[in-house]
């Protein structure tokens, strides 16, 4: 393969992508047809075919992803002030979606090691959750995970106590600390972990529970049964204040109603009803270290890949994300369905512009007309609020070429591959079915891994252009960046990068196949994800207000 300048995503497309920084002035060839770009075109962006009138339409990914707002020029910039953002309605109508799913003939007889529950579902990680009814419990948390990380050998923060304690002796002795080499020394052995099948210690520190709406403390309890029944979770220690909202027995009620058959090690200590705050914490550390004990003889075994469930998200996107990562990680998806596994797509207001499409995949009448339905509500809810889906880019997605928000989702939809949608989930509900479904969550990156992991996902993949350093507490998250310059420039925090098809060295297919291979990999504690190294634990429950 050869290294492009320009490419058209798809055949009806009025505009073209730079994949690389063009001047002024410079004259391309695309197709038989001259191109004398009126101004620079920064790589990621991209600019007209044909002069265009206002209110011409603007085709990207084939479909309609904005209208011209002035008289263009052949070879201008497409940018927020000459373009509006533009979709075509969408409605069910009765539709034979044909799929060719890809040859999947050298993962057949793959397996992956992971965590066997007793429902049948596989784990990729064997976590301990703690779980606050109130945000009132959060600081207990942090006491207790101060002490239980940095004892078990779960603290990530040794190297920056260390550069503390440098600065810390300099400053007695009056030293400079600017001049001060705070690199961490090699010789420094970070602390074993104790428990060798424990993969960590996760905290669900939230700001809900009492204070907001009852339906606010009702959709948490869901959201919470849900991480506590995650197949990556083995235990969980509950901490209650006693006089919030989210009463301890309505999660307990809604863990038994999302599995009856529930049976992990679960502890509830309630503060209201303990001697003092030291007896509390106390004893619950004395229970989940006894706990620890017995989910430390978990051990990995193999499972089929068909065991898989893996949520696809992007975040902190460029205009690379729809023509390298996200494609690449649709193959990857693609190959999951044709497993037998289970994928999930969310980020509603990233879906605006591309319903049609994902209604005409999905199987079931029913599920169409609930992605309709929730998709409405959502949209309509915004605009009450005096926002919409048109305005969810952000500065830094704008900057890098997502003009509009029909441009920036149907790249985004573009992670969920080809297969047909077999299921439509609303925020917590769980994923039954194998094959492809969507969730409603937002596009607020955290908002929408919570809301992922909730429905199961017990692998995470991460697209993003300009770099985004998040995680989830129980769902290992792998990050896939859409460019080189990205992946060299914060290789702490990329797991995988895609650039090489923007270069021309590697096909979608190829990275995909890739992709799936780090995912095995992960899912068997072969390989750690940088988001998991750093402890990068983010839990924001979504309230169900307007986020973009």
């Amino acid at each position: 393969m050869s290294r492009q300048k320009i490419l058209q995503v798809h055949p009806n497309d009025n505009v073209l992508v730079a994949l690389d920084n063009l001047a002024k002035g410079e004259v391309l060839t695309f197709n038989g047809q001259e191109y004398t770009m009126q101004e620079d075109i920064p790589a990621k962006h991209k600019f007209f075919m044909q002069d265009m009138q206002p209110g011409d339409p603007i085709l990207m990914y084939g479909v309609l992803v904005g209208k011209a707002q002035t008289a263009l020029q052949k070879g201008s910039r497409m940018s927020t002030s000459n373009t509006k953002h533009a979709a075509e309605p969408y409605a069910y109508r009765p539709y034979h979606y044909n799929w060719q799913p890809p040859d999947v003939s050298k993962f057949a007889n793959r397996t992956f090691n992971g965590y066997h529950r007793s429902d049948g579902r596989v784990g990729t990680a064997n976590y301990w959750l703690f779980v606050p009814t109130v945000f009132c419990e959060n600081r207990n948390l942090d006491v207790i995970r101060e002490a239980l990380h940095s004892q078990l050998g779960y603290d990530v923060t040794d190297k920056y106590k260390q550069k503390t304690q440098t600065l810390l002796e300099l400053y007695k002795k009056g030293g400079d600390i600017d001049a001060v080499d705070l690199s961490v020394k090699e010789s420094v052995v970070p602390t074993q972990r104790v428990f060798k099948n424990v993969d960590g210690i996760k905290f669900l520190n939230h700001q809900g529970g009492c204070g907001g709406t009852r339906q606010d403390a009702a959709t948490l309890s869901k959201l919470l049964a849900a991480y506590a029944d995650h197949p990556n979770v083995a235990g969980v220690t509950v901490l209650s204040l006693g006089c919030q909202n989210l009463q301890t027995q309505n999660l307990l009620d809604d863990i038994k109603q999302r599995n009856p058959g529930f049976d992990k090690p679960l502890y509830v200590f309630e503060q209201q009803q303990s001697q003092s705050e030291e007896q509390l914490i106390t004893e619950a550390i004395r229970k989940t270290f006894s706990g620890l004990i017995e989910i430390n003889k978990i051990e990995r075994k193999p499972a089929t890949l068909d065991k898989l469930c893996i949520g696809v998200k992007c975040g902190g996107s460029d205009g690379f994300s729809g023509i390298s990562a996200n494609p690449a990680v649709g193959y990857t998806s693609d190959l999951v369905v044709a497993l037998g596994g289970k994928v999930l797509l969310a980020e509603f207001p990233e879906l605006c512009g591309a319903e049609q499409q994902l209604i005409d995949r999905t199987i079931d009448e029913a599920a169409a007309k609930k992605f309709i339905s929730l998709m409405q509500v959502y949209s309509d809810q915004a605009v009450r609020a005096g926002s919409g889906f048109d305005m969810n880019p952000s500065p830094g997605n704008i900057k890098d070429g997502l003009i509009t928000d029909a441009i920036k989702s149907n790249g985004a939809a573009k992670k969920g591959g080809e297969s047909p949608v077999v299921d439509v989930l609303d925020y917590t509900e769980p994923a039954l079915k194998p094959g492809l479904s969507l969730v409603c969550t937002p596009g607020n990156d955290v908002e929408a891994t919570t809301g992922k992991a909730a429905s199961g996902a017990t692998l995470i993949l991460f697209t993003t252009g300009l770099g985004t350093p998040t995680g989830n507490p129980v769902c290992p998250t792998i990050k896939v960046a859409t460019n080189s310059a990205l992946a060299r420039r914060m290789g702490d925090i990329i797991d995988i990068n895609t650039g090489a098809i923007i270069e021309g060295e590697k096909t979608i297919e190829q990275m995909g196949e890739e992709i799936l291979e780090y995912c095995i990999r992960a899912a068997s504690g072969e390989v750690i994800p940088k988001a998991v190294l750093l402890n990068q634990d983010d839990f924001i429950p979504w309230k169900r207000g307007v986020s973009l």
